[in-house]
């Protein structure tokens, strides 16, 4: 039960009473009772930017007002203009009050997972043909879940794995039915269940696997590749054989990575904290039957220390319930009672929890500790700033962090000269090496942007499906809700519906969804608007550039076409020969005879005409 304090006036936050103080932060800090609770801290514009549990709210309080505190926390002190609190009735109800109001309010100063979107898992959809991905929210829909999982590159391994091992179906939630198969089908990496062509009991085997691999029953997996690979070898089909091959070495090495020295069958995960300054990174090693399933790196930004960071990492890590171990091991002197209390009573899964002194635990700790220690230090040297992208998932609801937006244009005049431009930015910035443009074919001179979007999204991704391109997080089209839905629709016909597509209005700068939501208008000053607005800006730019281009190479030729013995043939050899209208001026009249294939008398008329 919580019991709610009852000091000068009150008002509510997630249903508590909270206590409100007058004076100066420091003064309110010494006025607060001893007693166990949570306390709020609040800038001047009264927003919450900092919640911390203690079990004397005094003592932890004033603790930030002492003299000689680090960097970090003399600049949380700063920004404080008030403190609230809450008094539980007990040091365990302080800590899942906390992580529930962490969870609503995503202080500013705090470590924050926000409902586990932070985190990898992959996904196996309660269908009769399942789906299988990677996802970074839980539906409680009868899915199936795999994870928190490994760092991106081991999932990204797995899912890899999976894909080429089985011919799963591609397309979005739920299975649309089809009259003809995607390209997916067609190229050999669906088996077509959306058109009928395969039974749910045919399909439900290969999924069958894929639950052994991922739960690291791999050897018949290994074993069929091998014998594919020796049978299309002894059949002479040396090309089938080298594919087989590249995918046993594959499946062998992520076998490999999987392996430790022991044979046990518990499940263990390493949690290890390392801080430089306000930086945090989280190591976590995962350890199910005996294998090692993947190396994991979470980084924040929190201005608590590294055991308080570390405890309210766990407990919003394993808060949905899921895949949670037998034995945790962590770096810090955390209160081992109090997080096995919350494993317990609110996660209703006994956990032991120890922090290893000696031993095999501390060693596999240890390489945890390094994991993070390397990985934070790299980020104090590099200063990444990734608050940019991060709002962008948040504003946008995407289930991943959009590290790989492309954005597309169209340009025309009066229906000639259409083009449209594919730009790419990869972590907020521009990846000019994966620039595209399309010159539109199936208009015919007529003006029809949506038109021109769908041939371009089309060709783009058939490309990138053919081979095996990476695909974006987040396409972005610059214009309103029309062209957003032509893009989606293009999507949806190569059965890359669950691409995330948002359109970015000039007039407004409003953000349109094709999914019905109502167009969202972000603050001026807002990061994610300001990359939108980049990507925006990348895709005009680049597509009107391209239009204008074609606009005068068609007044050239019209110029060279206007001269005695100059035809649409011999105009688009000149050109295709110089490039420039100036590269073919610089040339003599015999050069332009000989390199271009006309006449002499030509060639002459033509240098005497322009030169004029």
């Amino acid at each position: 039960m919580v019991l709610l304090c009852c000091i000068l006036a009150f008002s509510s936050i997630g249903g508590y009473a909270v206590a409100h103080m007058g004076n100066t932060p420091k003064e309110q800090a010494k006025s607060l009772p001893h007693l166990p609770g949570v306390y709020l801290m609040k800038d001047s514009s009264s927003k919450i930017i900092y919640v911390g549990k203690a079990k004397d709210l005094r003592n932890r309080v004033t603790s930030y007002f002492l003299s000689g505190r680090d960097i970090k926390t003399t600049f949380l002190v700063s920004k404080i203009a008030d403190i609230e609190y809450i008094i539980t009735g007990n040091e365990y109800e302080a800590l899942v009050l906390e992580n529930n109001l962490i969870k609503k309010y995503n202080p500013h100063y705090n470590i924050s997972l926000k409902d586990g979107k932070s985190y990898p898992l992959i996904r196996i959809t309660n269908e009769p043909f399942p789906k299988v991905f990677k996802t970074r929210r839980i539906i409680n829909d009868g899915s199936e879940y795999y994870g928190p999982y490994p760092d991106g590159k081991s999932l990204g391994q797995y899912l890899e794995l999976i894909d080429k091992m089985f011919p799963l179906r591609k397309c979005g939630i739920p299975l649309r039915k089809r009259y003809t198969p995607c390209l997916y089908y067609h190229i050999g990496r669906c088996c077509g269940p959306c058109a009928g062509l395969v039974t749910e009991e045919e399909y439900a085997k290969h999924i069958d696997k894929v639950r052994a691999f991922l739960q690291g029953k791999d050897d018949d997996l290994i074993r069929q590749v091998r014998e594919e690979m020796l049978l299309a070898a002894k059949e002479q089909k040396f090309e089938l054989a080298a594919e087989k091959r590249d995918l046993l070495l594959a499946l062998e090495s992520v076998t490999k990575a999987q392996q430790v020295q022991d044979f046990s069958t518990e499940s263990r995960d390493y949690a290890a904290c390392e801080m430089r300054m306000h930086l945090a990174t989280v190591s976590i090693m995962q350890i199910r039957d005996g294998k090692l399933m993947g190396k994991a790196l979470y980084r924040a930004e929190t201005f608590g220390d590294e055991t308080e960071t570390l405890l309210n990492f766990l407990t919003q890590y394993y808060g949905d319930g899921g895949n949670i171990p037998q034995q945790l091991y962590v770096s810090h002197d955390i209160d081992i009672a109090l997080v096995g209390a919350y494993f317990a009573q609110e996660l209703k899964v006994p956990t032991e929890v120890s922090v290893p002194i000696e031993g095999k635990h501390y060693r596999v700790l240890r390489m945890a500790t390094e994991n993070a220690a390397r990985d934070v230090e790299k980020r104090l040297k590099s200063r990444e700033n990734p608050e940019a992208i991060e709002e962008l998932m948040d504003v946008l609801e995407l289930e991943n962090l959009p590290k790989r937006i492309e954005g597309f244009d169209i340009a025309q005049l009066a229906g000639k000269f259409t083009v449209a431009s594919l730009i790419t930015f990869q972590d907020g910035n521009p990846d000019r090496k994966n620039y595209r443009r399309f010159n539109i074919r199936s208009l015919e001179g007529r003006i029809d942007d949506f038109g021109a979007i769908r041939e371009a999204v089309t060709r783009r991704y058939t490309r990138q499906v053919k081979e095996k391109q990476p695909l974006p997080d987040l396409i972005m089209i610059d214009g309103g809700i029309g062209q957003v839905h032509a893009a989606k629709e293009a999507l949806a016909v190569l059965g890359l519906d669950d691409i995330p597509v948002v359109g970015l209005a000039e007039q407004y700068e409003d953000i349109h969804f094709p999914d019905g939501r109502p167009p969202l208008r972000l603050p001026e000053s807002s990061p994610a608007l300001k990359v939108l607005q980049a990507v925006r800006d990348e895709t005009h730019r680049f597509a009107t550039s391209l239009n204008q281009q074609q606009r005068s190479r068609e007044a050239t030729f019209t110029l060279l076409e206007s001269i005695p013995g100059v035809g649409p043939a011999r105009s688009k050899r000149l050109m295709q020969t110089f490039g420039t209208l100036e590269a073919l001026l610089s040339a003599t009249a015999q050069e332009m005879a000989s390199v271009g294939k006309v006449p002499l008398p030509v060639a002459e008329k033509i240098l005497k005409t322009l030169h004029l």
